[in-house]
């Protein structure tokens, strides 16, 4: 079982290096380097598929760049078009003037960093349509890529060559949607795991209620299940003291 958890975690860890890698290529990656990447796990063909079916929906390009297809609501389609028509009247650096602001940015210099944000608020955009689908509203990749931005450009100093200063930003980005997209699964794990446990207490007390024709008490409860107070407490107050068959006052103890 220990040998077969560690090649999960390992296929888990492989599946993410190489998603970020794809992220950072401006979301492409070669199917070799996939390839390369699983070599040590020897996976078959049809693992292999489902490794490339899950970039492919993860709307990472093999070879190529990928059609970034946005399934969006209505609300975020209205407000990605008017975001967007908001930005039409940005300016657009050529390169040279972008080499030339971005080393007055790292030197330090604020109206050269709010050129390079203006300047890159677009790109936020195209990052943020990548991780659409991933449960994080539009809007809210959006907001976090621009905060990543917006502080990005006050730390150029680490980077210190101009060449240098958009993939930097470009990660930030990356960083800061992943960092939300990973807060929202750890959140949506937390609701399941007080749904299930609201559950599990609800079917007991109905189990027991009809076994006694009447509803339980906490301590009943905590007789016939061998729970604790706290456990039952806990699934009290998420259900929102709505556990049909159980009475939820404070009882005394058996």
């Amino acid at each position: 079982m220990g040998n077969l958890e560690n090649k999960e975690k390992e296929f888990a860890q492989i599946l993410k290096f190489v998603t970020r890698t794809a992220r950072e290529n401006k979301n492409v990656i070669s199917k070799q380097e996939v390839m390369d990447a699983f070599s040590e796990l020897e996976l078959d063909d049809s693992q292999m598929a489902m490794v490339f079916d899950y970039l492919e929906k993860h709307k990472v390009g093999i070879d190529a760049p990928a059609e970034i297809e946005d399934d969006l609501t209505e609300e975020e389609t209205n407000y990605l078009e008017e975001y967007l028509k908001e930005l039409k009247d940005l300016p657009v650096l050529s390169d040279g003037e972008k080499r030339a602001v971005s080393m007055a940015a790292i030197a330090g210099d604020r109206d050269a960093q709010q050129k390079l944000i203006n300047n890159y608020l677009p790109l936020v955009v195209d990052v943020a349509r990548m991780y659409t689908e991933q449960g994080v509203y539009l809007e809210d990749l959006i907001g976090e890529g621009n905060v990543a931005l917006t502080r990005g450009v006050t730390m150029l100093d680490a980077v210190g060559e101009p060449d240098e200063v958009e993939s930097f930003l470009y990660k930030m980005m990356l960083d800061a949607m992943e960092a939300v997209i990973e807060d929202n699964l750890a959140e949506d794990a937390g609701q399941q795991k007080v749904l299930k446990l609201v559950q599990e207490v609800a079917d007991k007390a109905k189990e027991l209620s009809e076994d006694l024709r009447r509803k339980v008490t906490v301590a009943e409860l905590m007789e016939e299940t061998g729970w604790d107070e706290d456990k039952i407490r806990t699934a009290i107050k998420f259900s929102g003291d709505n556990i049909e068959d159980l009475e939820s006052g404070e009882d005394k103890k058996k």
